[in-house]
């Protein structure tokens, strides 16, 4: 399936604010992003935003490697409709690996009936949606201080969701983004224990719900593809693929 370039230049933009990174570093149109709190790719690689950025890839590769070097941070690259095919064929002939790759749907709330249902109104409380968070999902060396600094960089209106049972204790979470015409839904997460309830249909609806009342058009999400319950649950509520994506890594040294 051939991607919407338009599309996904919008979608790559809304996302990077979204989820933003401490720093995030320009040559040309290669975007470096590095995040030391926290350990997500989308916040600690490369990716370049136009196709026809292709000069002195070699040079610009090890330059880039240098970067994360100096953060303690591996080079990875990740690879959008955007990458320029040229810079797929050097990691190829570099032996580079790819893995992990997710899927961004987008869903018209034009066309978006929501489920009849309690309406839960979102938290501004940066501090209890982190600890939230966290405690739904645990990340390994994800911290409440670096979770929060993503968070509160964010600039975009946003909301916090978060489900509760009756002793207080969260089992679902998740976090919306609205930006102009379009919303992100991000930090999407639901208990181990809690799943298979309802619980995760229940919440996005409700995110879904306060989006569509703002006035968004369009709603957006990223999910890894091995992820079927997430993948089913989306499309069940009118999700369609977009486009996806997938990281690089250099070869490990033997």
């Amino acid at each position: 399936m051939s991607a919407d370039l338009p599309l996904v230049r919008r979608l790559e933009a809304m996302g990077l604010r979204a989820w933003p990174a401490k720093n995030v570093h320009y040559d040309g149109a290669w975007q470096l992003r590095l995040t030391a709190g926290h350990p997500s790719k989308r916040l600690n690689s490369l990716s370049v935003l136009d196709q026809s950025d292709i000069s002195d890839i070699e040079i610009r590769f090890e330059k880039a490697r240098r970067h994360y070097e100096a953060f303690g941070r591996p080079l990875l690259v990740r690879e959008t409709p955007l990458t320029p095919p040229a810079l797929v064929e050097f990691l190829t002939a570099e032996a580079a690996q790819s893995f992990d790759t997710s899927i961004v749907m987008t869903l018209d709330l034009s066309r978006f009936e929501p489920e009849d249902g309690v309406e839960h109104l979102p938290s501004q409380d940066v501090g209890r949606f982190v600890g939230a968070a966290l405690k739904v999902n645990p990340v390994a060396e994800l911290t409440r201080a670096g979770l929060a600094e993503v968070v509160t960089a964010i600039k975009p209106a946003h909301g916090f969701f978060i489900r509760e049972d009756e002793g207080g204790e969260p089992f679902a979470a998740g976090l919306c983004v609205h930006d102009f015409d379009m919303a992100g839904i991000e930090a999407f997460a639901v208990a181990h224990e809690a799943r298979r309830k309802g619980h995760g249909r229940e919440l996005a609806t409700g995110m879904l719900r306060w989006l569509k009342g703002r006035g968004a058009r369009t709603a957006w999400l990223q999910v890894t593809e091995t992820n079927t319950p997430a993948l089913s649950l989306y499309r069940g509520l009118g999700f369609h693929e977009a486009y996806r994506y997938r990281y690089w890594r250099e070869k490990a040294e033997e």
